[in-house]
């Protein structure tokens, strides 16, 4: 069984947010929800300075605090290495939200629009459809296109119809996606040449999604 994670190359990300809306795109979110963001710092002054990129997303930690918290077993870790949610079983506590030690996860209250007044767009239709109110939801890496993918016998992190959507619109091509269990996976080969490391370590996480520079 695979062990899937994410590696993003700080070099090449350029802050264009693209991974943002791609995301939104897929998964139909709503104003104000997002599971992909790109934490943007300056450094330096006037008129040396310099700007770093910081993508972030949920890290589908291996000893995932969001896990241990849930009481109704809707927060689970697959096989393969995905934090998932069901949002059947979310009872809406938001005890992982507390728990989570790196922000990523949402709570989703109540239906809203972006055009306020206005009749709801198609894609506004199409996520009130899918979505539920009441719950906590989070990126999924999307499992949905993994498993989908897998059953037609595509290769996550090296098919484009098995990979992330943030992976396959990413236009620098700053992210990677594999098996982080496999010596020979894109993603591992990255962590061991350029020394990949993870966001905060020392939370104990175990985190799926390393950086590189």
């Amino acid at each position: 069984m695979p062990r899937y994670g994410m590696v993003i190359d700080l070099k090449l990300c350029v802050g264009c947010g693209t991974c943002i809306l791609a995301c939104k795109m897929e998964h139909f979110l709503p104003p104000g929800m997002v599971f992909s963001r790109v934490l943007i710092k300056e450094h330096g002054e006037y008129p040396r300075v310099q700007r770093t990129m910081q993508p972030v997303l949920c890290n589908h930690c291996t000893d995932a605090a969001c896990v241990k918290v849930c009481p109704s077993g809707a927060t689970t870790r697959r096989p393969d290495g995905l934090v998932t949610v069901d949002p059947d079983k979310c009872i809406g506590c938001r005890y992982c939200m507390m728990a989570c030690p790196y922000g990523s996860r949402s709570f989703y209250s109540k239906e809203t629009g972006y055009y306020p007044g206005l009749a709801p767009t198609q894609l506004e239709k199409i996520g009130r459809e899918r979505l539920q109110t009441g719950v906590v939801m989070k990126c999924d890496f999307c499992q949905e296109r993994i498993d989908r993918g897998v059953s037609k016998g595509l290769r996550p992190g090296v098919d484009r119809g098995a990979t992330p959507i943030c992976v396959n619109n990413c236009p620098a091509k700053a992210r990677h996606f594999g098996d982080l269990d496999n010596p020979a996976s894109n993603v591992r080969t990255l962590i061991t040449v350029r020394h990949g490391f993870q966001l905060h370590p020392e939370f104990g996480t175990d985190p799926s999604v390393y950086y590189v520079r």
